[in-house]
């Protein structure tokens, strides 16, 4: 079942609280005279642990807190300009956007409901990069930004009953190599996030306990990862750990894939 899409709010203090869970005062959200409760906003503050990486920057984070980030889903594709031009009126600026909302439906392409295709073209896809499209020209105005689009290992290889869905995560994949030669030159950098067999609310349906324990045995490590393992490379291509890296993808998978 594709996830039900609801309106954006505040889970981006979540997602990145979820990067260093040892500093308790990891995130804090300042309001500026226009801040508007709704953008999924953060400014990354805090002196200690390994969030002062991010220190005084402001990121926006599409989709939400559970799983790799809740897959709180912009409604439509047009309602992500709308969010960025508040968050860049709130906040003035935006340095790290993290592409996150997404939806995923399993079935055969044969017999699966075409809305099925246009729900997840139009979050997976026309979501990303109409967001993208709204915040890069304040980046290029800077000179300076950090991009990350979540795609997945099934846009490496694909997968049966999941033709459209990793169609759409292949697409991000090519689209985050072509930008970051783009805009490369105006300090900013385009990377890519797979992830393997994570468990999220997004995904949870799809997988009996049997299954988990077979996919985990599948693997290299002999284990399923965790969000906080995704979490971990926004991070580090967040911070300036990750200021030479552009055009690439971190697969954070387990070992399921390797490229």
């Amino acid at each position: 079942m594709v996830d039900r899409l609801v309106p954006p709010a505040l889970h981006a203090r979540r997602f990145f609280a979820s990067l260093d869970r040892r500093s308790p005062r990891r995130i804090r959200r300042t309001p500026g005279p226009n801040c508007d409760p709704t953008i999924p906003v953060v400014e990354v503050g805090g002196a200690e642990g390994t969030m002062n990486r991010l220190y005084e920057r402001v990121a926006l984070v599409t989709g939400g807190s559970r799983g790799i980030g809740r897959a709180i889903a912009l409604r439509l594709a047009e309602d992500t300009a709308a969010l960025a031009r508040r968050a860049l009126g709130a906040f003035g600026r935006v340095d790290i956007l993290v592409n996150n909302a997404g939806v995923l439906d399993g079935a055969p392409f044969a017999t699966q409901d075409p809305a099925k295709w246009t729900a997840m073209i139009d979050v997976n896809v026309y979501g990303t990069l109409t967001m993208t499209r709204a915040l890069l020209p304040s980046m290029i105005e800077r000179g300076s930004g950090r991009i990350i689009n979540m795609s997945s290992h099934f846009g490496h290889l694909g997968a049966e009953n999941f033709a459209i869905y990793s169609a759409t995560k292949g697409f991000v994949l090519v689209f985050t190599r072509s930008l970051a030669r783009e805009v490369g030159q105006y300090g900013i950098t385009v990377n890519a996030i797979c992830p393997g067999t994570i468990i999220t609310d997004m995904n949870r349906a799809l997988y009996s306990p049997e299954r988990l324990r077979s996919r985990a045995a599948e693997l290299p490590l002999r284990h399923l990862g965790s969000v906080e393992d995704i979490a971990g490379a926004a991070l580090y291509l967040a911070s300036d750990d990750g200021r030479f890296m552009t055009g690439q993808c971190l697969d954070v998978n387990g070992g399921s894939v390797m490229v």
